[in-house]
This record gives C-alpha cells, structure tokens and sequence, in this order.
C-alpha cells in the first residue's frame, strides 16, 4: 500500500468493531481470530466447528472482494526470504498460543472490555513489533 486513506481505515475499524461486536452479542463469542482458528481442529461438535468455519471463511471471502474491486491497492511486498516469513509465522503462533491470544481477541476485543490484561498483551505485541522492525531492518538488513 502506497497511501494512506482515512476513509478506508475507518470503514475497515467500523467494520471489525460491528463483527467482533456481533459476535459476541449474537453468539456470546470473543473474536479472537487464533482461538477461532485453533477451535476449527479441536471443536468438539460440529456446530462449534462450523461457525468458525464460516467465520473464518468470511475473512478469507472479504479480503478476496476487497481485492478484486480496488486491485491497485494491493501490491505485495517483495524482497522478504521464505525462510524468514515461515519463521515470522511461527513466531506469531507461538506469540499467541503464549500470550492466551491475538491482537484482534486482545487488541480488539479485550481493549473494549477495558480488560487490563488485554492492555498489557497489546503492549507487549506493540513493543515487540517495533523491536522486530528494527532488528529486520538494521540488524539484518532487509529493506522496507
């Protein structure tokens, strides 16, 4: 992405809140999207299963719609090793298997429930990505 739009930044925040907002008013359920992915292996019915299923379908669905109607405002990164984005994504598992979560179940969620452990997780997810920027970036030297 090459430019910042407030306007699309707002309809996405709205968007996020109205979902994580239904659902845990509709089905009484924190959106946090690695518990949801994790229930979809080890749900124990398949109606639990299933709604996280469509829900996780839904988020693959919405980012292919955005996709095809603003193609321009999509350009993937390029310069990244494999080895280090496999690396990066089994950081992140751990992070939240470690941290009980995820930035969208605590940063999210958790934030809006006034929830002092979410604050703190978030924190630590902040701190921790702007640590990890600038090892990339002047450690190891991987340009932006």
């Amino acid at each position: 992405m090459h430019e910042f739009s407030p306007l699309t930044a707002l309809v996405g925040g709205v968007l996020i809140g109205i979902s994580a907002s239904l659902l845990l008013w509709l089905n009484g359920k924190i959106a946090g999207v690695s518990g949801i992915a994790r229930g979809v292996l080890w749900a124990q019915s398949w109606p639990d299963r299933q709604w996280r299923l469509l829900f996780l379908l839904g988020l693959i669905l919405g980012g292919m719609v955005y996709v095809l109607l603003f193609p321009a405002s999509v350009t993937p990164r390029q310069g990244y090793p494999l080895s280090l984005i496999v690396a990066a994504g089994l950081l992140v598992g751990f992070g939240t298997a470690l941290s009980g979560g995820c930035t969208s179940g605590h940063g999210v969620c958790g934030l809006g429930r006034l929830s002092v452990r979410s604050l703190m997780a978030t924190l630590t997810f902040l701190v921790a990505g702007i640590v990890t920027v600038y090892f990339i970036r002047n450690v190891v030297g991987v340009a932006a």
